[in-house]
């Protein structure tokens, strides 16, 4: 049994691991069922990933997080993720779809200055995007699409329609992971309940003394999702950003102190967390518009 992750740098590396013949050095669309089965491994890719799951068929671990694939589930994978499971001597036949391709083969393009906006390739494996049938047909002409040019050989447009399929291959992902969202509705509010009683817990318990105001990455990881998965769902539920809430909280917390005139400027900025007090001041006028010193002289 082999307990080390291995690292895959190249497309071709993981395409020998499938027994499926390279065509393209920079980019693959790969038919899982067609490709030989493997052993479980834990491992890494130099690349970025993409793999449209067909049915059940095995459980990956992400970080401390188990996920089982079901029918319809979409993964997206940036480069220096570790995923899967160690070795335990088995063997098992993938399913699906795999798209991989190389950062190299998008620089310098339109997609290469848009890949921030594709925050899901961040996400946890266990908040993956499950799709209707109509929404796996869009995804898969994708990857026919692709297939095809690397088929066609290499001309001077290949990579631009390459590229523009991958592109719009993700923009779709991008808007289902929108639906998703929005389709979970109770277990997005259930959500923002959560945050707003962590944060309640949080200055309650006077944590911010001793480690500063709560972060995004802490959040999210007490609520058991990664951040940037946390911070599209705060975004697309309420129009704020999770950080924004974080300084609402912050700010409405110091309206209250200042109604108390014994507690000077510098003891609501140490009582909140903050390192000096200038930053306070900073944050509460670009928030309220004026200093903390002219709020209180109007109340």
């Amino acid at each position: 049994m082999n307990r080390q992750i291995l690292n895959i740098e190249s497309i071709q590396e993981y395409e020998r691991i499938l027994n499926v013949g390279p065509r393209h050095p920079l980019v693959s669309v790969i038919d899982l069922d067609s490709s030989q089965p493997m052993r479980h491994l834990r491992h890494t890719f130099g690349f970025y990933a993409i793999f449209l799951k067909d049915e059940k068929n095995c459980e990956l671990l992400y970080g401390r997080q188990k996920y089982d694939y079901t029918k319809g589930s979409v993964v997206c994978l940036a480069p220096g993720q570790v995923i899967g499971i160690e070795d335990n001597g088995e063997t098992f036949q993938p399913h699906g779809w795999a798209l991989l391709f190389h950062p190299d083969l998008i620089k310098g393009s339109p997609l290469a200055t848009r890949m921030r906006e594709y925050s899901y390739f961040s996400y946890e494996v266990n908040e993956a995007l499950h799709v209707s049938d109509a929404e796996r047909e869009l995804i898969v002409d994708c990857l026919r699409k692709i297939s095809m040019e690397l088929d066609n050989g290499d001309d001077r447009l290949s990579r631009r329609l390459i590229t523009t399929n991958i592109e719009l291959l993700l923009d779709y992902c991008l808007r289902f992971y929108q639906r998703q969202f929005a389709s979970r509705e109770k277990s997005n509010k259930d959500i923002l309940v959560r945050f707003e009683r962590l944060l309640d817990e949080y200055f309650a318990s006077e944590k911010q003394l001793e480690n500063g105001f709560p972060t995004v990455n802490w959040c999210a990881a007490k609520l058991c999702l990664s951040p940037n998965y946390f911070g599209d769902l705060m975004k697309k539920e309420t129009g704020k950003t999770a950080q924004e809430h974080i300084r609402m909280k912050l700010i409405d917390l110091a309206k209250d102190m200042l109604l108390n005139p014994s507690l000077s400027i510098s003891q609501i900025s140490f009582n909140l967390g903050f390192q000096y007090p200038q930053h306070f001041t900073r944050l509460f006028k670009k928030t309220v518009g004026m200093t903390p010193n002219q709020y209180r002289q109007r109340e």
